[in-house]
């Protein structure tokens, strides 16, 4: 497989929010979402590609085929979201782009990488574990875990189905 993972540029956005639309499929035929397929807006890819990490899974047959985003919040790298393509799954890419943007992380002496998932999605956590990370009891999230986690229940998202996921790097 001709693929190549790098820095996401503006011209792609559109593609990565389709990608995004389309791997939603996956998570509704999993039970983890209803509705409208939805996408990172505009304005949240062009913050995260000038402040963060975005990276895109690239093939020179169809240009992106996955991405992942990655804040940086207080020490710590956040994965904020990961998707590929349908077509792509289950062929390495989310592996290569996780293994990727962890690397970059710890690259610039981050604390750890952290996350969160919907646990009705019974492949995510259990990928993710395979990368390292492990389940946070809420007690034990960092505060800005604590926050996101917070946020998304405020946005609605199903308190009983979140997962807080982390993998500590270095003390620091």
């Amino acid at each position: 497989m001709d693929m190549t993972i790098c820095p996401a540029q503006p011209e792609y956005f559109e593609q990565l929010r389709a990608i995004e639309r389309a791997a939603f499929e996956t998570l509704r035929r999993a039970g983890a979402v209803t509705g409208p397929a939805v996408a990172t807006s505009l304005a949240a890819l062009n913050d995260v590609y000038r402040h963060g990490l975005l990276l895109a899974a690239m093939t020179p047959e169809t240009g992106a085929v996955g991405f992942v985003a990655g804040t940086f919040e207080a020490g710590w790298l956040h994965i904020a979201e990961i998707d590929v393509h349908p077509d792509w799954q289950r062929k390495g890419v989310g592996r290569r782009l996780m293994k990727t943007i962890l690397s970059a992380g710890q690259a610039r002496d981050l604390r750890g990488a952290t996350l969160t998932t919907d646990n009705a999605a019974a492949f995510n956590a259990p990928f993710y574990a395979t990368l390292g990370f492990k389940s946070l009891a809420s007690h034990a999230l960092p505060p800005h875990l604590a926050r996101i986690m917070a946020e998304e229940i405020a946005a609605g998202f199903d308190p009983t189905r979140r997962t807080a996921m982390g993998i500590i790097w270095s003390p620091r």
